[in-house]
């Protein structure tokens, strides 16, 4: 969006397929990071990722102001003047719905995936507050989606969970890296602390390549989620993310390591990369499992093939893998290795015998020995370079000089008692000793999972692979959006006068619009569709000016309300740049004050609608009888004449 000449990335994404194209259009213009975290690890650790890796995701998210809700902050430069205030959005944490303002103008909202029903981790957004925007901009995604009650939903969730569980199969739901899966982990984790679910005796497991950290992130950040949850921290002073039966895995082998019949919340919501992927590739040939879909997926990607034909049936998977290399893959490997080390090993050397020689021109006398074949006549170990010049010491030398004779003295790393130092055996390794591990069976589960830890070289292959699709899916809705009755209820309440309808199905967006005519005819509509650009500028005949002191003490100030207001007439001068306009890159004119003959008279203003009970007050100061008959204020009829003449006159 731009605002006069500043541009405002208000919403950026990317296609499950990395697709460069859809970043195109965006060459002109610390949850987040814990998706793009996971996004990476998951396709480098199956296939060769190079669009972008963790050192560009940290340097991207260095340049992140991080704000809190209803934080206002006022932009610099090109911006000067805009003011940016975050609001929650009640879809995960760290959703927001942006609001835009210029001074002394309108405002603009930018509400795209929110929800205004209060769910267990979080509260739900409070657009009902919002009256009256200039500019609205929302999404038709949800435009003809009829949502099922929460009640009805929780019960189909536990109902399918427990059948699958009690028939020895396991349970894969597919969930986001750091958002939904809030939601997901703390309401399962409430059910199998319940005795009466009947879940106990399972297992439950969140297997995500950032689990920690994410569920770390959302321990410190409970004061932005539910009354309910803060109410629980500070009365029994008990973390509501300091789950007891969830167990937090980092890898597939990890997760092998649970018992079975488990449950486990996997990464991977469309099923296109991640642990959720790799698991139903293991599962799915099995009609014991089930597989629950939380968010309807993009359309092409596997679970959207899984949605629109659940039944058993084949299907060809592309799978990727990360295999170690052998025999002459490994030798082949490990001999560029060796000559990559010494080409770097013999460009130092080459530099360093360029400066040494560089270093003596100037201040040092060469002296050439007696040769033998090219080599000095003495047998001392002399540096590699050094054997056509003996420094006689007969100038000053700002570099370090061997004593006395041109000896190498090799450094011996050992401690005071002569003993070898290792800095391997200080090394800390991180490893989760939470579980009892079979070393045989280990072997067996970390072989080709655990490849990158252990620096193996290694290869990625790709093949298609057949698969007996036999397994049951389910799409439970567990996205935290409104509905499309909410929306459109909210937006007859709100009565913007401009919306822009973003996302969404031709169909969904005609629906929305049709419903805003029907229900607020005065409202501008604007269906833009993809790439195209919406002019919704509108003339404020609102400036800045610059009122100077003497101008400002004539002013006769007259209270209105919560302001007060004055008429001013005064010529517009255009100062020199000072230091200060120069920096926020704006020139403001200043407002002279006339001289008392140039100031001409004007007419009565009138601000604002009148209220009749306020001036059914003012007229009972000035001794006027006045009533209300059917809602309009009455009073004597030779008042009316003298307002009338006043009027006219």
């Amino acid at each position: 969006m731009q605002v006069d000449e500043f541009r405002i990335l208000l919403d950026c994404g990317w296609s499950e397929q990395c697709e460069e194209s859809y970043l195109e259009e965006l060459k002109n213009s610390q949850n987040g990071q814990m998706f793009l975290y996971d996004y990476y690890v998951s396709k480098s650790t199956t296939q060769d990722f190079d669009l972008y890796n963790l050192d560009d995701v940290d340097s991207a998210f260095d340049q992140v102001q991080q704000l809190k809700y209803n934080q206002s902050v006022s932009l610099s430069g090109k911006g000067y003047g805009l003011t940016l205030t975050p609001l929650p959005a009640g879809h995960m944490i760290g959703g927001t719905i942006w609001k835009i303002v210029k001074i002394g103008e309108e405002d603009i909202y930018y509400a795209v995936d929110f929800n205004h029903k209060k769910e267990r981790h979080l509260n739900g957004c409070e657009l009902d507050r919002i009256q009256r925007p200039s500019l609205f901009i929302t999404d038709a995604y949800n435009a003809n989606y009829i949502q099922t009650r929460r009640r009805e939903r929780d019960e189909q969730l536990l109902a399918n969970i427990l059948h699958t569980l009690r028939s020895g199969g396991n349970v894969l739901i597919a969930v986001d890296t750091a958002g939904r899966v809030l939601e997901l982990a703390h309401m399962l984790d409430q059910l199998w602390r319940s005795k009466d679910s009947g879940l106990s005796p399972y297992s439950l497991a969140l297997v995500n390549n950032v689990a920690y950290n994410v569920l770390e992130f959302a321990k410190s950040q409970i004061e932005w989620m539910s009354e309910k949850l803060m109410r629980s921290f500070e009365g029994a002073r008990s973390n509501p993310f300091q789950f007891k039966h969830l167990q937090i895995c980092h890898t597939l082998a990890e997760s092998a390591r649970i018992t079975s019949p488990k449950v486990v919340l996997a990464s991977g919501q469309d099923l296109e990369f991640g642990h959720a992927r790799d698991l139903f590739i293991q599962w799915c040939q099995d009609k014991k499992n089930c597989v629950i879909l939380t968010n309807r997926p993009a359309q092409g990607t596997l679970a959207w093939q899984l949605i629109e034909n659940p039944k058993p049936h084949s299907i060809e998977l592309e799978v990727n893998q990360r295999i170690q290399l052998e025999e002459r893959e490994l030798e082949e490997f490990y001999r560029l290795q060796r000559e990559k080390e010494y080409r770097v090993k013999k460009e130092k050397r080459e530099a360093v015998i360029d400066s040494d020689d560089s270093d003596d021109s100037d201040s040092e006398i060469k002296i050439t020995g007696i040769f033998r074949g090219n080599r000095v006549s003495h047998d001392l170990f002399i540096k590699p370079g050094m054997e056509t010049k003996v420094d006689t010491g007969l100038f000053k030398s700002s570099r370090s000089r061997y004593p006395v004779y041109p000896m190498f003295e090799e450094k011996i790393r050992a401690d005071e008692y002569g003993e070898f130092i290792r800095p391997e055996d200080f090394i800390i390794t991180e490893t989760n000793y939470d579980y009892d591990i079979e070393f045989k069976h280990e072997k067996k589960v970390n072989k080709g999972v655990l490849i990158a830890d252990a620096e193996i070289p290694t290869k990625c292959t790709s093949f298609k692979q057949k698969l007996n699709f036999s397994c049951s899916v389910i799409f439970i809705d567990f996205e935290g959006r409104s509905d499309g009755e909410s929306l459109q209820k909210l937006l007859e309440q709100m009565k913007p006068r401009r919306l822009i309808i973003t996302r969404g199905s031709p169909d969904c967006v005609e629906a929305l619009a049709d419903s805003c005519t029907r229900l607020s005819p005065e409202t501008i509509i604007y269906r833009p569709k993809l790439g195209e650009v919406v002019d919704a500028t509108t003339e404020s005949h609102i400036y800045q000016v610059r009122l100077k002191d003497a101008l400002v003490s004539s002013l006769d100030l007259r209270r209105g309300r919560d302001a007060e207001l004055a008429w001013i007439e005064g010529d517009l001068m255009m100062d020199d740049p000072t230091s200060e306009n120069i920096s926020r890159n704006i020139l403001i004119p200043s407002l002279q004050p006339l001289d008392a003959m140039e100031i001409s008279e004007h007419s009565t203003v009138f601000v604002n609608e009148i209220k009749l009970s306020d001036f059914k007050q003012v007229l009972a100061k000035h001794g006027i009888a006045s009533e209300f008959s059917g809602g309009v204020l009455c009073a004597p009829m030779e008042l009316w004449h003298y307002e009338d003449k006043k009027l006219e006159g």
